[in-house]
C-alpha cells in the first residue's frame, strides 16, 4: 500500500472515530443527561474533526457535526407541505375536554379507542424530511400548506439529528415543536440588555424570531431546542398507533419529551392533566397545556378533519393566569375597515411568562361596563395565544387622582366623524381615504393567504402611506426600486428584493386577490369558491345578486356584499389600475384545469378505510375539483365514499337514498 493511500486511510478511519464519539457524546448529553466531558472538552473534539476535514475535504459527509453551521442566506425560500400541518382546536375547560372524548367514542362505532395525552409546547411547529436517512429540508409550519424553508437554521438544533440511526423509510417526514428553553432566554436577553438592543417578551418570540434569521451562526449561537412528535413515512403515517412515533423518535436519536402517557378514558386524561399542571413552573421550557390525540393512527385517519382541526385531537389549554397592574392611559387604534379599537396601556408586569404592558378594552360599552378612569388599578387576564383582556377594576385602589375618560367621536388618525351606527357596538372612521385604513388594507392585501409580498411590514407601510406614496393596493405595482431604496434605511439590495416580491405576486390568481382587495364577507373560503365559479373577475362584477346567491354555500349576505363592491366606483377603478399593472384577474390555468363539473357545487362525504388515499387526501382531491365535503350526511349530501369499516353514516346514506360510491368508483370519477 503506498504512503499516500495509507494517510488517506488513517484520515477517514480518524475521522469517522472522531463522528462516533462526538455523537455519542451529544446523545449522553441531551438524551441522556449524563455527560462524561465538559462542554470545553467537547469543543475539543469538534475542533479536531473541523481540522481532518479542512486538511481532507473529501471526507466531509452530510451528517458530520462540522455541517451543522452554514453560511447566511440572502432569503428564506417558500416550502409546501405534502400533508397540511394543521392547527388544533382547543378547549378550556374540562366540559369541552370531555365532549371531545365523547364525540371519539361516537366516531369509534364501539370499537377500542384510547388516547395519548403529551405537553402542549409553547413554540413553533416545524417539519424534518429526510431522504435515506439524510437531514434534507427543515420548514415552519407557516399557514399549515406553505412554510419557509429553514434548513440550514434547523441543522444547528443539536437534538435535530443530521442522519437517522436506524429503521429509516427512504422519505421520513418528523413533526415537532422548536422552543427556546427558559435558562437560555435569560441568558440572551441578558447578553441584549447589557449591548443596549431590544429583549425579547418571551421565549417563544425569541425562538420564533431566531428560527427565520438569515445567518444560521446566530441561530447556533441562541442554542435552539425541539420535541419531537410525529413520523410520517411518505405522506403516510408511520406507525399503527401513535405512541410508537416516541419509541422510533427515541432510538434514531431525538430528544423525546419525557412526558406522555397512555390514557383509556377522560378520567386518565383529567388525571395527568391535572398532574402537569403542578409540574409546569418546574420545567425549563414553557408549556401552555395538553395536546390529546386518539392513538390508533387507523382511527386517526377515519376521524379526518374539519377545514382547519383534525378531529381526532384536541389542545387542552391550562386556564388563564390573572394579575393586578396600573392603566396608564387608553389608546385607539383604526383598522382596515374603520373600527376604532380602545386598548389599555399598562403599567408593564409580568403575566404568563411574557411582560405585559397593553390590553384590550374591545369597545367604548366595554368601557362604561368596567366604569374604568385613567389611573386605575385594573385586573388583567392572559389567556393562550388571545391578547391580554382588562377583566375588571380594583375599586378599593382608588383614590380620588383617577381621571374620566371620554371615547372619541372623531377618528384620531385623520379627524374625520366617527360614527357609531345604532344597534352596532363598534364606531368607525367616515373617512373612505382615512390613512389608518389604507394602511391597514394595505398590510391585508400583502399578507400570506392574500398576495403574499414578503417584506412589506408594517413599518414600510406606515412610510409609504405618510410620505402620500401609496394611496390605495394598485400603487404598489407603481412603486420602482428608486423609490423604496431612498426611503430611511432602505438599502437598494433590499428595495429590489421587495420589487421582486411584489411584481411576482401579480402571478398569484383570482382567488388570492379576491381575498386580498377585502371585500365584506369574503374570506378565503368564499374567495375560492367565487373563483372557481367564474374564474374570471370580469364575470363576477357583471353578476347580479340572484346570480351570486345562487351559487352553492353563497348566502344572500355574502352575495349582496359582493354586489355592492362592484358598484362602488373606486373599486371599480381599483381593479381596472391593477389589471394594467398586470396582476392577474382570472383563474390559475392549472386550478381551471382541475375543475370538473361532476363536483362543482356536489357534496361529498367520507366514511370509512380508503386503501389509497388518506382521508385528508381524498378530501383535497375533491376540493380542488370545485366539490365540498362534509363530516355528516344529509337529504343534501349528493355522495358518500364508503371504504372499508364504514359505520352508521353509510347506514344513514343508504336510508335516505344518496349515492353511495366505492372506493374504486371513486377513483374512477376522479379520473
Amino acid at each position: 500500500m503506498s504512503l499516500v493511500k495509507s494517510e488517506q486511510n488513517s484520515a477517514e478511519t480518524k475521522a469517522a472515530n472522531l463522528r462516533a464519539e462526538i455523537y455519542r457524546h451529544n446523545d449522553l448529553y441531551y438524551q441522556k443527561a449524563e455527560p462524561e466531558i465538559s462542554d470545553y472538552e467537547f469543543d475539543q473534539l469538534l475542533e479536531r474533526l473541523k481540522a481532518l476535514e479542512a486538511e481532507h475535504p473529501e471526507l466531509i459527509t452530510p451528517d458530520s457535526p462540522t455541517q451543522r453551521i452554514g453560511g447566511k442566506a440572502d432569503t428564506l425560500r417558500p416550502f409546501t407541505h405534502t400533508v397540511p400541518l394543521m392547527s388544533l382546536d382547543n378547549s378550556y375547560d374540562l366540559d369541552e375536554l370531555k365532549a371531545f372524548t365523547e364525540r371519539c367514542e361516537k366516531l369509534a362505532e364501539g370499537r377500542f379507542l384510547e388516547y395519548v395525552a403529551e405537553l402542549k409546547i409553547d413554540g413553533l411547529s416545524v417539519s424534518l424530511h429526510y431522504d435515506g436517512g439524510i437531514l434534507k429540508v427543515g420548514a415552519t409550519r407557516g399557514d399549515g400548506s406553505r412554510g419557509d424553508d429553514i434548513t440550514p437554521n434547523a441543522k444547528t438544533i443539536k437534538t435535530i439529528p443530521l442522519k437517522l440511526k436506524a429503521d429509516s423509510p427512504a422519505h421520513a417526514e418528523i413533526r415537532g415543536e422548536v422552543f427556546l428553553s427558559r435558562s437560555q432566554f435569560q441568558k440572551i436577553n441578558a447578553e441584549l440588555e447589557m449591548l443596549g438592543e431590544k429583549t425579547f417578551a418571551n421565549p417563544r418570540n425569541c425562538a420564533s424570531g431566531t428560527l427565520r434569521m438569515l445567518d444560521s451562526a446566530v441561530v447556533a449561537s441562541r442554542r435552539l431546542d425541539m420535541f419531537p412528535y410525529d413520523v410520517f413515512r411518505g405522506n403516510q403515517k408511520m406507525f399503527a398507533t401513535h405512541l410508537e412515533n416516541f419509541t422510533w423518535l427515541k432510538q434514531n436519536g431525538f430528544n423525546v419529551n419525557p412526558h406522555h402517557t397512555l390514557c383509556k378514558d377522560y378520567d386518565e386524561l383529567v388525571a395527568f392533566i391535572n398532574v402537569m399542571e403542578t409540574k409546569r413552573d418546574g420545567f425549563d421550557y414553557e408549556i401552555d397545556g395538553v395536546v390529546v390525540k386518539v392513538n390508533s393512527t387507523a382511527l386517526q385517519d377515519e376521524f379526518g378533519a374539519t377545514t382547519k382541526a383534525p378531529r381526532w385531537a384536541i389542545a387542552y389549554k391550562y386556564p388563564a393566569r390573572q394579575s393586578t397592574t396600573k392603566l396608564l392611559a387608553i389608546g385607539v387604534q383604526v383598522g382596515r375597515t374603520g373600527a376604532l379599537t380602545p386598548v389599555a396601556h399598562l403599567e408593564p408586569v409580568l403575566l404568563a411568562g411574557t411582560t405585559v404592558a397593553r390590553a384590550s378594552l374591545h369597545n367604548e360599552d366595554e368601557i362604561k361596563r368596567l366604569n374604568i378612569k385613567i389611573g386605575d388599578t385594573v385586573l388583567i387576564e392572559k389567556s393562550g395565544e388571545i391578547i391580554p383582556q382588562v377583566l375588571g377594576v380594583v375599586e378599593s385602589k382608588r383614590d380620588g387622582s383617577e381621571a374620566e375618560y371620554e371615547f372619541p367621536t372623531t377618528c384620531p388618525a385623520c379627524g374625520f366623524d366617527a360614527i357609531r351606527p345604532e344597534g352596532e357596538a363598534v364606531r368607525r372612521c367616515s373617512n373612505p381615504d382615512c390613512p389608518a385604513k389604507i394602511k391597514g388594507r394595505l398590510g391585508y392585501f400583502a399578507s400570506r393567504k392574500a398576495m403574499d409580498i414578503e417584506g412589506l411590514g408594517d413599518v414600510l407601510i406606515n412610510t409609504l402611506v405618510d410620505t402620500g406614496m401609496v394611496k390605495n393596493v394598485a400603487d404598489l405595482y407603481s412603486i420602482k426600486t428608486e423609490d423604496i431604496s431612498n426611503l430611511e434605511r432602505k438599502g437598494e439590495k433590499s428595495a429590489a428584493k421587495l420589487i421582486e416580491q411584489i411584481d411576482a405576486s401579480k402571478t398569484h390568481g383570482l382567488q388570492r386577490l379576491l381575498y386580498g382587495i377585502d371585500i365584506r364577507h369574503v374570506g378565503e373560503r368564499y374567495a375560492k369558491i367565487l373563483a372557481n365559479h367564474f374564474r374570471d373577475i370580469d364575470r363576477i362584477a357583471e353578476a347580479n345578486i340572484d346570480e351570486l346567491d345562487d351559487i352553492h354555500e353563497i348566502g344572500l349576505a355574502v352575495a349582496e356584499s359582493v354586489y355592492e363592491w362592484f358598484r362602488d366606483r373606486k373599486n371599480v377603478d381599483l381593479v381596472a389600475r391593477l389589471k394594467a399593472f398586470g396582476v392577474k384577474t382570472e383563474t390559475d390555468a392549472a386550478s381551471t384545469a382541475s375543475l370538473d363539473e361532476r363536483f362543482v357545487g356536489k357534496t361529498f362525504v367520507l366514511t370509512g378505510k380508503l386503501e389509497n388515499y388518506t382521508r385528508d387526501e381524498a378530501a383535497k382531491l375533491i376540493e380542488d375539483r370545485g366539490g365540498r365535503v362534509s363530516s355528516s350526511v344529509s337529504k343534501n349530501t349528493d355522495y358518500v365514499v364508503a371504504g372499508s369499516d364504514a359505520g352508521s353514516k353509510l347506514t344513514k346514506a343508504e336510508g335516505l337514498g344518496v349515492k353511495v360510491l366505492t372506493e374504486d368508483e371513486f377513483r374512477k370519477l376522479l379520473n
